[in-house]
């Protein structure tokens, strides 16, 4: 499985600042130029002493003098043991007996994580890709309570990751990120203030499921939604039913105005060209829908013709 695994901090004494360079080029320049213009007028001695103090001089200032950036600290060690943080800017060490093992940067940093095939509550494999925000609060700790503290972070944040996975369920983890990123941020913070760490945030990128069981998803959801059409469907059939036996209560005790409505439903049914109505025979005797039929039969013929 591919980490993300943060870069080697700096080998301790390895950085040399160009302006360190600079003066020390330019002392051992003046003790090579300071030889050849004493040559002749000094004994040996005294220009081999000359030479040697300006490069011991151009030396000590290569490898003593230091410079921090503005977004880090310098953690020194003096024969093994912690003498302090140095910087931002300048600083001086005493070389062979102060050493500098690692520079804490105090910047925000960007961590990407992943659990890859982790399997939830429900035994249902995930990929999920996360990023932590973090920074360095203290650097003393991070220095000396853990060996590679970018390293731990990264992978303090995948098991805590990993871990709060196996604990929910598939659907809790797919519509729950907000509360997965809460989680993973308390969890990460409590296992990283010891190094001088704290956590900022945390924000989960992406969450892939099976191939598979995203096509059954699919399908389900659009099972759903066909019942919530039904169902709607069905209420407004309820709806309709209900309409129409409030106002059948006004027919009840009014035979008149019952036969009004037929006979102008069968108006409505009758008046386009070519149409026809089935109606039972009872109908026709109740209503004398046969003289009815008979009229507006007279009356289409009468109507004058389209051009």
């Amino acid at each position: 499985m591919k980490q993300n695994l943060p870069k080697n901090q700096p080998k301790p004494d390895s950085r040399i600042p160009p302006i360190a360079g600079v003066i020390a080029t330019a002392l051992m320049l003046i003790g090579i130029l300071g030889a050849i213009w004493l040559d002749g007028k000094q004994s040996d001695l005294m220009i081999a002493l000359w030479v040697t103090a300006w490069l011991v001089g151009g030396m000590y200032i290569l490898f003593a003098l230091k410079v921090a950036n503005q977004w880090e600290k310098a953690v020194v060690l003096r024969l093994g043991k912690f003498r302090g943080l140095r910087g931002p800017g300048p600083f001086w060490i005493v070389p062979i007996v102060d050493t500098i093992p690692s520079w804490i940067d105090h910047r925000v940093m960007v961590t990407p994580f992943s659990a890859q095939k982790t399997l939830t509550k429900d035994t249902v494999p995930v990929d999920v890709d996360a990023v932590l925000f973090w920074v360095v609060w203290d650097a003393e700790k991070a220095a000396l309570e853990v060996e590679d503290y970018q390293s731990a972070v990264d992978w303090a944040a995948q098991t805590a990751l990993r871990d709060i996975i196996g604990r929910m369920m598939l659907a809790d983890i797919l519509i729950g990120r907000s509360v997965i990123d809460k989680e993973l941020q308390q969890v990460i913070d409590e296992r990283t203030t010891p190094w001088g760490v704290t956590v900022q945030s945390v924000e989960i990128r992406d969450i892939v499921i099976p191939q598979d069981l995203e096509d059954a998803m699919s399908r389900q959801a659009q099972a759903e939604r066909e019942r919530q059409a039904r169902v709607i469907l069905g209420e407004s059939e309820k709806q309709i039913a209900e309409s129409f036996a409030e106002a059948s209560q006004a027919y009840i005790n009014n035979p008149t105005a019952l036969h009004l409505r037929a006979m102008n439903m069968l108006f409505e049914g009758l008046k386009e060209k070519g149409a026809m109505v089935i109606v039972p025979s009872s109908a026709v005797d109740t209503m004398n829908l046969g003289g009815l039929s008979g009229m507006i039969s007279i009356a289409q013929q009468n109507m004058p013709r389209e051009q």
